[in-house]
Order: structure tokens, then C-alpha cells, then sequence
């Protein structure tokens, strides 16, 4: 039978202002919280203003509120973890796959119980986050922005265009990986060579660009393409959407302030990732096949030259 009067905190490096929370944080944290409902133990989570702002915060608790207090991940060091020590100096304290650096240190030795992640003299155990619960997957969505193509003068959105994409993307639950079509073989930021920025977009669910090449490879590897023309009036991201025969397109018009911006953009986005993946293998395909032609076929004739064979 549960003890009603127990009142559990769980805190970590998530919760500290300034902290850091890291996926393996987050991920430690819903394995901890996990056990804990399935035990049926009730428990609060604080969180740092600067990573949650619709959370529970340090200044938004009462100490004498809680008997237990739970500090999960990361390293057991540093004055932070002291003064929580200090605040909750009537709680039993316990902390939970950390890392000892220092054992003892007034950060350690300020815990009733130290459960161990890793700890001098001592077998490692399995970080926390590894056996957290899993969720729902989110999409892989490439991001390939420019914010050059001076030769458009004063028909350039480009820096008013990425605010506002950029923008709008933060707000949507999704794995952002940007990416940039430029090669540089000295860079390791970036791809050295063509078939490495393909192998890249192969693996994504979507690619979100203001760039001619950003749609055109992203429907050459099979994957849809959320395209915003960043020039107004259409320039020649307009004109490739056409000769692709791909929809989801958004003129820098469309996203004027004043305008609900964010429309069409919801728009496209949900047909890519509904039927997008589809048209984006039948765009491909169509490629392939040649069903699409190009400058090239038209090359032998311009030079004169009679095909072999």
C-alpha cells in the first residue's frame, strides 16, 4: 500500500536555468517517469523556463510541498546540484543514472542514494534512456535554404522568405536536419561530393527548400518537395515546380505579412506528407524513364551531331 503523504519531485539538468536538457535527458527522464506511474507513484516534474515555458518551474514550487525529491541523468557535480541540496534539505533526496566525477563532493554525498550511471571503482549500468518508452515517429524533413541569387536585385525576398519558413518550421514537431547543395570536399559540415547530398535525401520524409536543385533532388531521390519561390513575381524555382509537374509550391507573395503565411504552407506540408511520397515517386520514375526531357536531348541537334548507331 502506497504512502498517500509522499510527495515526489524529479529534477534534473533539465530543470536548472541555466542547464542544459539533451534528448538523453529528456529520453532518462520518461523512462524514470514511466516506473513511476507504473507504480502508481504521483509525482511533478520541474522543467527550466528557458527549454519549457508552459512548464512547472523552480520558482513555481514550495519546497515544503514534497518529501521526496528525484534528480535523474547527468553528472552529480557542480553548484546547481548543491543548492538544490540546500532547497530541499527536508526531502529524501535520491539521485538516479548519474555520473559520479567526484564521490565526494558536497553534490554527491548530499543524496541519500546514489543510483550510478557511472561512478569511479564501480560497474557501469545502463544509461536511462536506452529502455525510455518509445513514441510516435516524427518526420525527417530536410531543410535547403539560400539566402544569395543577387542577379534577382530588387525582386529578392530571400532573407524575408527564410524568416518566415524558418520560423514556421521551429513550431512543427519534426526532425529539422538543414542542409546545404553547395559541395566542399575540405568542409566536413558538408557533402564532398553529389552522391553523398543523395544519399542524405534519400533517407528523409521531406525536403523544405527555397532552391531549384533542393526540389529537383529531393524528387530525383523519390522524396516530396515543400517548395517556396523566394523571388517575387516567380523566378526559376516557379519555373522548375512547372517543368516537374509538382504542385506544392508557395510564391514569397503568399507569405507577405499581412497575409495568414502560414496557410498555404499547412496546406502543402500535409499533402507531402499524405500523398506527397507517391507524386514524388512518380516524379522520380518519370525521370528515370525519360519521360521528363531535358536541355540534353536537345544537345546533338544544337551541335550538329547525328546520334550513334
Amino acid at each position: 500500500m502506497h504512502d498517500e503523504r509522499r510527495k515526489i519531485l524529479v529534477t534534473g539538468w533539465f530543470s536548472f536555468l541555466h542547464g542544459e536538457a539533451t534528448a538523453g535527458d529528456v529520453l532518462a527522464l520518461r523512462r524514470v517517469a514511466a516506473v513511476l506511474r507504473g507504480a502508481g507513484l504521483a509525482h511533478d516534474v520541474v522543467w527550466s523556463p528557458g527549454f519549457r515555458a508552459d512548464g512547472t518551474h523552480f520558482d513555481d514550487i514550495d519546497p515544503a510541498a514534497y518529501t521526496h525529491l528525484v534528480f535523474v541523468c547527468g553528472p552529480a557535480h557542480g553548484p546547481q546540484v548543491e543548492e538544490v541540496h540546500r532547497r530541499f534539505a527536508h526531502c529524501v533526496r535520491i539521485a538516479v543514472g548519474v555520473s559520479v566525477v567526484a564521490p565526494r563532493s558536497p553534490a554527491v554525498t548530499g543524496f541519500h542514494r546514489v543510483l550510478v550511471r557511472d561512478a569511479p571503482g564501480t560497474e557501469p549500468a545502463l544509461d536511462l534512456a536506452a529502455r525510455a518508452p518509445a513514441s510516435a515517429a516524427v518526420p525527417v524533413v530536410g531543410v535547403v535554404l539560400t539566402h544569395g541569387q543577387r542577379e534577382y536585385a530588387d525582386r529578392r525576398r530571400h532573407a524575408e522568405t527564410a524568416a518566415v519558413v524558418t520560423g514556421w518550421l521551429g513550431g512543427k514537431d519534426c526532425a529539422r536536419l538543414e542542409l546545404e547543395t553547395r559541395l566542399d570536399a575540405h568542409d566536413w559540415r558538408l557533402c564532398g561530393t553529389a552522391d553523398q547530398l543523395e544519399a542524405v535525401l534519400a533517407r528523409l520524409d521531406l525536403v523544405v527548400t527555397d532552391r531549384l536543385h533542393g526540389l529537383v533532388l529531393a524528387l530525383r531521390a523519390g522524396v516530396p518537395a515543400l517548395a517556396v519561390d523566394p523571388v517575387a513575381g516567380g523566378a526559376k524555382v516557379t519555373a522548375q515546380a512547372r517543368a516537374c509537374g509538382w504542385p506544392a509550391l508557395v510564391g514569397c507573395e503568399e507569405l507577405a505579412p499581412g497575409r495568414p503565411a502560414t496557410d498555404r504552407l499547412e496546406h502543402w506540408w500535409r499533402w507531402c506528407l499524405a500523398d506527397g511520397p507517391g507524386a514524388a515517386r512518380r516524379a522520380a520514375a518519370a525521370f528515370r524513364s525519360s519521360a521528363v526531357p531535358d536541355g540534353a536531348d536537345a544537345l546533338l541537334a544544337a551541335l550538329g551531331a547525328r546520334p550513334a548507331g
